[in-house]
């Protein structure tokens, strides 16, 4: 169910090209790094995945068919702003995970399920380090505690395709780290499927099997907006020997956003 297969595919907002030529496989496991400008489609990309958006054109293969033309429970996305319910608690906004997947006709679950949801909601707080806030709700959360329990909330559904749109942007470097090493701990238990936007090429191959780089190869000087972006480099790594600074230099240079120093010291934490 977790294999993803893109051919041709096209999305154009009226005269505007987004995205054009895009030809991707991803294998059931696999962690795919995208990266590029801003603007470049990378986002559209991400959404066309989950089924908010659909393609103008191409085909987008989700397991054995095409793709639902709506989000299901075995796409989950964490966008760059955190997503998470305002009236509820931290620890109901997780226990909702298990209401919508197996409460019925009531959307809830009751007796031993609701106390199984409950310690399963509870340990995930504990992971992202928001077992202290369990109960509070998100308007008393700092932006970085808001998107560890939308972060929490969207792996506590164990989705078969984890989709991920700048997930770590507004997290302190020390607590990034620590929601790296959860992100790649739940990846290798559940064996997910992972696409990630990312703007830090450090974290693009610190946690990627493959980096992939967005980018236009058409340009018209005269109408900028004529042609879309494309995948321009896809980069298989090696999670033991990890890239070469090579490697990580050329992305750094294609993307122009970070420093290779800089994409090295993140690789390396």
């Amino acid at each position: 169910m977790s294999r993803i297969v893109v051919h041709g595919l096209e999305k154009s907002y009226g005269d505007a090209r987004v995205l054009e030529r895009v030809n991707v496989t991803a294998e059931a496991g696999e962690f795919l790094s995208l990266v590029g400008a801003s603007g470049c489609g990378k986002s559209t990309f991400l959404r066309i995945l989950l089924g908010q958006e659909q393609q103008s054109s191409g085909v987008v293969i989700v397991g054995d068919g095409p793709i639902v033309p709506e989000p299901t429970p075995q796409r989950g996305i964490v966008f760059q702003r955190y997503s998470v319910f305002p009236h509820l608690t931290a620890i109901q906004n997780l226990l909702l995970v298990e209401d919508f997947r197996s409460g019925g006709p009531f959307g809830r679950v009751f007796g031993a399920r609701r106390r199984n949801a409950r310690q399963e909601a509870e340990a995930m707080l504990a992971r992202v380090g928001l077992a202290h806030a369990r109960d509070l709700y998100p308007a008393s959360l700092s932006g970085g505690m808001l998107q560890r329990l939308a972060i929490a909330q969207t792996l506590l559904g164990r989705p078969q395709i984890l989709l991920l749109d700048e997930p770590f942007g507004a997290l302190d470097p020390g607590i990034r780290v620590e929601m790296h090493d959860l992100l790649t701990e739940l990846w290798t238990e559940h064996g997910m499927t992972v696409v990630m936007v990312t703007h830090d090429i450090g974290e693009a191959f610190k946690l990627g099997t493959r980096v992939l780089v967005f980018d236009k190869v058409r340009h018209d000087p005269q109408f900028p907006s004529a042609y879309g972006a494309t995948i321009t480099y896809d980069l298989k790594l090696d999670r033991k020997t990890r890239a070469s600074s090579h490697h990580l230099a050329k992305v750094a240079a294609m993307v122009g956003t970070t420093r290779p120093e800089t994409a090295m010291a993140t690789t390396a934490s």
